[in-house]
């Protein structure tokens, strides 16, 4: 424990190590973001593949495939127009 604590303190003095430990996390925290972003798209990518096929396979009105997707009546209406 001892032997941690004085590596950490050596570490710690050292400004190259303090920069590249910096970096580190920075691009540790720059990845986390755009996993969560990417999930965040897959899903409302998801969300309007679901929504256009009910659009086709249904004869639901936009309220009810709002209800079921989560996606606003005018997302709906718009991914309509586009059809």
């Amino acid at each position: 424990m001892r032997a941690a604590l004085d590596k950490l303190k050596t570490l710690s003095a050292d400004a190259e190590a303090r920069r590249l430990a910096f970096v580190r996390e920075r691009a540790l925290r720059d990845e986390r973001s755009l996993l969560k972003d990417a999930r965040e798209e897959g899903r409302a990518e998801a969300l309007r593949l679901t929504a256009i096929n009910l659009i086709h396979g249904t004869d639901l009105s936009d309220a009810a495939i709002a209800a079921i997707t989560g996606l606003g009546v005018d997302d709906l209406a718009a991914l309509r127009r586009a059809l």
